[in-house]
């Protein structure tokens, strides 16, 4: 099995199940993390299908308890995680800004801020150990300000904001470097909700940006 270990969350759909497969296709060793068990077992077909190596999680990131089980069990295997990328994200309704159902923000909050801090402390020890650690977060800075966003902008900025404080706080280490990606706009399924009927053969498909990313590696 290959020890360059990558762990990708939201990786049973668009981006990260495009990236997950780039990236197994390209001699990592993938552990997918998602809370679709459906999309992760086609994930595993694809992944196998190229010769690749994939351990599925599936699990809620809101799921702290569990988090922290996949966390040990990393270091048990394998003692590091080489590259981590976080593009899992939860989008409630769209909502005029005075009206957003408090379930809503709840989800948001926890998915989006507070899992991403849980995950910078857990996966933080596990990076610093490997050779080249490297996090990733997929941004989307058109969403703040935008119109019936305004919980998913501002979770959004919120995350970004705690991922930039991480790559300040380790620039001056040798491990791991953190860093942002800004995908081109993808026809994923998270992006019709925002845009229905949009006209989407102008957008750039999920295996040419992970292509991308993984270039930028």
């Amino acid at each position: 099995m290959n020890d360059k270990i990558a762990l990708v969350t939201g990786a049973s759909r668009g981006f990260g199940f495009a990236l997950a497969e780039a990236l197994a296709k390209s001699g990592w060793h993938v552990v997918a993390l998602a809370r679709t068990v459906g999309g992760l077992e086609d994930l595993d077909d694809r992944i196998k299908a190229v010769g690749g190596d994939a351990t599925l999680v599936p699990l809620d990131i809101t799921d702290d308890a569990g988090l922290q089980r996949m966390c040990l069990a990393l270091f048990e295997r394998w003692g590091h995680v080489d590259l981590f990328v976080h593009s899992a994200i939860y989008v409630g309704p769209l909502s005029l800004a005075g009206h957003v159902p408090e379930s809503d923000w709840e989800k948001m909050v926890a998915a989006n801020i507070h899992a991403t801090g849980r995950m910078v402390q857990m996966l933080d020890p596990l990076l610093k150990v490997a050779a080249n650690g490297c996090a990733i977060l997929p941004t989307d800075d058109a969403v703040v300000g935008k119109s019936y966003l305004s919980a998913y902008g501002a979770s959004k900025a919120a995350q970004k904001a705690i991922w930039d404080s991480w790559a300040a706080e380790t620039r001056t280490l040798r491990t791991p470097k953190i860093r942002t990606f800004a995908p081109n706009p993808m026809p994923t399924a998270l992006r019709g909700r925002f845009y229905p009927g949009e006209d989407r053969t102008h957008l750039s498909p999920t295996r040419h940006e992970a292509a991308r990313l993984l270039a930028s590696l």
